[in-house]
């Protein structure tokens, strides 16, 4: 560790790459830390979410008119564009943390998760002994990056996905949810496209990414893989052709790119239970 004004420190620092971006999160820096008596930070602002994990010692944050005092295995967390101030409380310990700052429009909903929030960003008693791995990893494999390559960046995302595991509480569940970025303007080009056949393969070149990759994420987001969702649209629409229209139940099939007749009633069953002709006979026994 190097001596600076108010403390003993570690810094490393890491550029991400396009496979980072992909993902939508990536680290920034990471770092850790022994205090000296002196220490305080603040005012300070930063442009990433930037996890501190008390290890040691007690800390006071704070931040939006309120403080806070943390001690050994809470965990604050700095978001993006607000004024934060934190300090040496004295004590038996000297106050000893990790970082790990990252950056990414998946960041903020899985802090969220944790329970970590621009309104409340800390929890206490968090940093178990599984967590405590997850940082020592995380801030290891940062350290040993010595050029960017797409092996670094499918681990640090293990790590870190690893390490906000790690601080969830057994009771988390997932918000409802807007998918973002690249998934969403999939999702549009699939909604634009269904009809003309496009399978998967073509929707990831659309995207510029790999299948499996695609996949997992979609699924991820979306809450079903890119094949369902595709099958989803067509079969709505058929829905709505069949209940809102003077087509022939084959033309239909066509037009929503089935290669005939029996392909389209075959994959309407599966997903409705019954079959195209039983919605048609029942919208000319209502009319």
């Amino acid at each position: 560790m190097q001596e600076y004004e108010y403390e003993y420190a570690e810094f490393i620092y890491y550029t991400p790459g396009p496979l980072d971006k992909e993902g939508q999160m990536w680290p920034v820096r990471a770092g850790r830390s022994t205090a000296k008596p002196n220490y305080k930070v603040g005012p300070k602002r930063i442009e990433c979410y930037s996890l501190h994990f008390v290890q040691e010692g007690r800390v006071r944050l704070a931040y939006d008119g309120k403080r806070v005092d943390l001690e050994k295995d809470d965990v604050f967390c700095l978001f993006p564009g607000r004024t934060y101030y934190y300090s040496m409380i004295p004590s038996d310990s000297p106050l000893r943390m990790s970082w790990l700052a990252l950056d990414g429009d998946r960041i903020k909903p899985l802090l969220a998760l944790a329970g970590l929030t621009p309104e409340r960003p800390y929890v206490q008693r968090r940093i178990t002994s599984r967590v405590e791995e997850s940082i020592r990893r995380a801030i290891q494999a940062l350290a040993d990056v010595e050029r960017w390559k797409p092996s670094v960046s499918l681990e640090l995302q293990g790590l870190v996905c690893g390490l906000l595991a790690g601080l969830l509480p057994d009771t988390a569940s997932s918000p409802a949810s807007e998918p973002a970025g690249w998934i969403r303007e999939c999702m549009d080009f699939m909604e634009l496209h269904a009809t003309e056949g496009i399978t998967v393969q073509q929707v990831a070149a659309f995207a510029g990414v790999h299948r499996s990759y695609l996949t997992h994420v979609f699924a991820d987001q979306v809450g079903m893989p890119p094949l369902k969702y595709l099958q989803k649209i067509r079969m709505e629409k058929a829905m709505r052709l069949l209940r809102e229209s003077d087509a022939t139940i084959t033309e239909i099939a066509l037009s929503l790119g089935y290669p005939n007749l029996y392909s389209f009633t075959r994959a309407f069953k599966i997903y409705f239970k019954i079959p195209p002709l039983t919605v048609r006979t029942s919208k000319s026994d209502s009319s």
